[in-house]
């Protein structure tokens, strides 16, 4: 066991520190602290040896340098069971128990903070400090966030000041996955790889993507099964830091979460970050099946899932604005997984509960899509790209067609086109009136997923617009949407067959917009 006498606490979240320092110092443990938290522990009555007076050495360059000495880590690196580095040390040179955690560099990296501030916020001292305990874990415990201080107060109180060799062990390396994610999260940073990464320097590869990169994950819950129920299947997220998106998820309600369910409320939010206005997305199996913005959040709710009523059945349903009472009464009248939405006004809680099954969830709403990387896992390999955040503005948008369309359907055109950067490809939109009517996807041919989409839309495509998520290779595919009513269409255009697709437009008086841009999604 790790007989704890002394331990040394240098922490800049003191989160749950008052408490476990006093049970230390119950069990006659000497504390040593360094600046800001001696001086914590002092306002709460606590005695104190500063790291000054145990190595008689003053801090350093700003704080820079306060535990970097060799007492300290001679103290902790000692082996116990070595009689010449007892020696080499002395009885009043060693020390037990490490409490270190680490300056906050991912969270000030994530709110954008510049190079040089975040620089700053780089732990040296406290990354050293918690590899030396770690590795001598047979003699002395690192424990490395405030999460672990009960547990570890708990076993000293049980073991009359002793910790138990297992214990140390997990803890040691706890310590260890910590620094690592650290070390992982500032490399990622300085390469412009992540989450509130700086830009990437021009020598970090081709585009600035970097020569290598690694990641760092724990694991936040094991579900129930995969996509099937003979696959196993867990939910990480990143070992350090606070996280965004998903990683900030709360579920109010409700069954366990899937991985199928994640999959779909992380599609969900990739879609309605591209809206401001009220706007709600239904999802099935990782894709749209109904979109919808309005000036209030319960019309575009509706309208959403008047959509496709069949394929919304047992889906889920994103709102990024709170959920209220009213917006709740039409997510509870029909079968639905999940609900997201950034927040659960207290009148809407006795709503849901209606359905106690509905599983209700919150997160930090990101304001955009971030520009980190996206990663795809191939068999034996990895792909990673930059997120498809690039968005058509609209004087851009060029008219290929004599007629151009009318402001009415030029809102729609920008309504489709957005809309349609989410689908599978091939994918095809029909909307009117800033909602979508009719949505086909995921199929091997464009004509096809227009068949789908006027298929789903019925009666409804007329005087609809068409948005396509990339070029129509053929005619075929305007002289059905013309037939079935629709007026006007937005595409990326570059087809060698453009001329003839232009032409069959123009003989049926449709207007057509190009934006030279393509959003496939596979």
């Amino acid at each position: 066991m790790v007989v704890v006498k002394r331990a040394l606490l240098s922490c800049y979240d003191k989160t749950g520190l008052e408490p476990f320092a006093k049970a230390l110092a119950g069990l006659g443990v000497e504390l040593i602290a360094s600046g800001g938290t001696a001086a914590f522990l002092q306002q709460h009555g606590l005695a104190v040896r500063t790291v000054e007076a145990f190595t008689g050495v003053t801090e350093q360059l700003d704080g820079r340098v306060k535990t970097l000495h060799p007492k300290i880590h001679a103290g902790i690196l000692a082996r116990r069971d070595d009689p010449a580095h007892v020696r080499a040390v002395g009885p009043d040179g060693l020390i037990d128990l490490v409490v270190v955690n680490l300056y906050p560099f991912e969270e000030t990296a994530r709110r954008g903070a510049g190079l040089a501030e975040a620089v700053e916020q780089i732990d040296i001292g406290g990354v050293a400090l918690l590899r030396a305990a770690a590795k001598n874990f047979a003699h002395v415990a690192a424990v490395c966030e405030p999460a672990q201080y009960p547990a570890v107060a708990e076993a000293l109180r049980r073991h009359q000041g002793r910790l138990p060799d297992p214990q140390a062990r997990e803890l040691a390396a706890a310590a260890f996955r910590l620094t690592s994610g650290y070390d992982t999260s500032i490399g990622s940073y300085l390469s412009g790889v992540g989450q509130g990464a700086s830009p990437a320097p021009s020598g970090s590869g081709p585009q600035g993507l970097p020569e290598a990169v690694s990641l760092s994950v724990r694991r936040r819950q094991v579900l129930r099964y995969g996509e099937n129920p003979h696959q196993r299947g867990a939910w990480y997220v990143p070992d350090a830091g606070a996280g965004w998106g998903l990683a900030t998820l709360t579920q109010r309600q409700g069954k366990e979460l899937s991985y199928n369910n994640l999959l779909d409320v992380d599609a969900a939010l990739r879609c309605l970050l591209d809206f401001e206005e009220p706007t709600c997305a239904v999802v099935k199996h990782h894709a749209p099946c109904g979109l919808a913005s309005a000036a209030e959040p319960l019309q575009a709710c509706q309208r959403a899932l008047a959509c496709d009523p069949e394929s919304a059945f047992g889906g889920i349903v994103g709102c990024n604005r709170p959920l209220g009472a009213a917006l709740a009464e039409p997510l509870t009248a029909t079968f639905l997984e999940v609900v997201v939405a950034p927040s659960v006004e207290p009148q809407a809680v006795a709503v849901c509960a209606r359905k106690p099954n509905l599983r209700v969830v919150t997160l930090e709403w990101p304001t955009r899509l971030p520009s980190g990387p996206e990663w795809r896992h191939l068999l034996g390999s990895w792909l990673l790209q930059e997120p498809d955040a690039l968005t058509v503005k609209a004087d851009a948008l060029r008219v290929a067609t004599t007629r151009a369309p009318t402001e009415r359907e030029r809102a729609d055109l920008l309504f489709a086109w957005t809309a349609a950067k989410h689908t599978l490809s091939n994918g095809i939109v029909l909307a009117s009136d800033r909602a979508t009517v009719g949505i086909g996807q995921g199929q091997p041919s464009r004509v096809g997923s227009v068949r789908l989409a006027l298929e789903k839309a019925g009666g409804r495509s007329r005087k609809a617009v068409a948005a396509s998520d990339g070029f129509f290779p053929f005619p075929d595919s305007i002289e059905l949407l013309a037939k079935a009513g629709v007026t006007a269409i937005i595409q990326p255009g570059g087809s060698v067959h453009d001329a003839e697709v232009i032409a069959a437009a123009d003989a049926a008086d449709l207007a057509m917009l190009m934006t030279g841009i393509r959003h496939f999604r596979h």
